[in-house]
């Protein structure tokens, strides 16, 4: 197994995550927990923005907050100089706590409500990205009674597909998301909203998947959106003045997956853009892009520790841990694939096929069947890689499970930046309504057989 470039494995056999030791962390913040490597994050803000500048005058990068979304984060891309794109009323508040300049939030969904178009225009969002005409009929609507500009990109939806799970392909002609171009509605949204009082037309948005590990289904979608905003200039003569290409980009879940070049996709892309603006005779727009996973999956790794082992000869041998499909849904909704490895005994080599699975009571409820360990002992640790986008954005408190602790870790420093549930937290918000508290209201109550008596 290849260990990502900030997880080590030291002399003594201890995987050790951005400078910390597996087993310090799990004593000091228990298990399961959520670990992310901050420079990892960092860098990977860096080297996108500096991939792409070679190839795009103008680029601006957004960070797709729904991959992993906390106050620290938030703050974490704001300081590498990235704008934010969020999907929601509580991941725009987030980032408005966070001290990130509305300016540079770009607001997506493609059901927001009344409340959160209220909001978004309140407090003055960089762009809407509006997603269907009825959205678009309230924006005008709000737009107009705050007497405020709005800023719009419309979300087009280019009927490609890109190899990756059907749940997470998003650019199909038949998808919730974004407004069809060969149905006319993309082209009516344009009239729409160059007709309105309030709202500014910047540019075109699209998004065709997420974890896309080949560059050529970028292309096919570029020269889809280039051939639009061509469209759109010979109709109205307008000219579009924003590209955006959204995210997907690929990272390594296991040693077999190959994500590509971010040269190779701005070069190429890049191409196809300058290509179309000399046949078309277009500017050259302002591009936008929007990584999630690719800046926070590969910096992450969950650590669980082994209760009990169950061996059916014959058949299959589990190792049972203490979290699973609560803090990791995606095992059960995409078939997501993972590697792990026993964080306290590193060096030793893998001897036996496990399963390894989760505590919820659910037989699906497996967070990597058929993997070669260690014989693993109660009292292990495992840590499963690249589990830092939507991991705990996903997680839920099924079985009434408290959710995990998330710690970022750096150069041997380890602060938490999500406190782990405790069972009263649970509670904070259940209410017990008064008909129920009445004592003796039921003539009988339900009670378990008598214990028998073992003498």
């Amino acid at each position: 197994m290849e260990l990502h470039r900030h997880i080590q494995i030291t002399d003594d056999g201890e995987l050790e995550i951005g400078g910390c030791r597996a087993t310090r962390l799990a004593r000091d913040f228990g298990t399961p927990l959520h670990i992310m490597d901050e420079m990892t994050m960092r860098s990977k803000c860096s080297e996108i923005k500096r991939s792409l500048s070679k190839h795009f005058p103008r680029v601006f990068v957004a960070y797709a907050s729904k991959a992993f979304c906390t106050l620290a984060m938030c703050r974490l891309v704001h300081e590498e100089f990235l704008g934010l794109d969020v999907c929601s009323g509580g991941e725009l508040y987030t980032a408005i706590e966070a001290g990130i300049p509305p300016e540079n939030i770009l607001f997506h969904g493609n059901c927001k409500t009344l409340s959160e178009i209220e909001m978004g225009v309140r407090v003055g969002v960089g762009r809407f990205i509006v997603d269907n005409l009825d959205e678009l009929d309230l924006l005008s609507e709000i737009s107009r009674r705050f007497r405020r500009r709005v800023h719009v990109q419309i979300r087009l939806n280019p009927g490609v597909e890109a190899h990756t799970h059907h749940y997470i392909q998003t650019g199909l002609i038949d998808s919730k998301f974004g407004l069809g171009i060969t149905d006319g509605q993309a082209m009516k949204a344009v009239e729409r909203t160059l007709a309105s009082e309030y709202l500014v037309l910047e540019g075109v948005h699209i998004h065709i998947g997420s974890q896309i590990l080949a560059v050529e289904p970028y292309v096919v979608a570029t020269q889809v959106v280039m051939d639009f905003v061509g469209d759109v200039k010979e109709k109205f003569g307008y000219s579009l003045r924003e590209v955006n290409l959204g995210g997907g980009f690929g990272v390594r879940y296991k040693s077999t997956d190959t994500p590509f070049s971010l040269d190779e996709y701005a070069e190429r892309v890049s191409e196809v853009i300058r290509e179309s603006c000399h046949i078309q005779r277009l500017d050259f727009p302002s591009i936008m892009v929007e990584p999630g996973r690719y800046i926070v999956g590969e910096a992450g790794t969950t650590l669980y520790t082994v209760h009990a082992i169950k061996d059916i000869p014959g058949v299959r041998k589990y190792v049972m841990v203490d979290g699973g499909m609560s803090e990791n849904p995606r095992v059960t909704l995409y078939q997501a694939e993972y590697e792990a490895i026993l964080a306290n005994r590193a060096l030793e080599e893998p001897v036996v096929t496990v399963t390894i699975a989760g505590k919820h009571c659910e037989e699906g409820d497996v967070l990597i069947s058929d993997v070669d360990m260690p014989r693993a002992n109660p009292g292990d640790l495992v840590a499963v890689f690249t589990t830092g986008a939507y991991h705990y954005s996903m997680s839920g408190n099924y079985n009434r499970y408290p959710r995990p602790a998330v710690i970022f870790v750096r150069a041997g420093l380890a602060d938490v930046v999500v406190e782990r549930e405790s069972y009263v937290n649970l509670l904070a918000r259940d209410r017990m309504p008064a008909r129920l508290m009445q004592i003796g209201a039921r003539s009988s109550e339900p009670h378990l057989p008598a214990a028998g008596n073992p003498g």
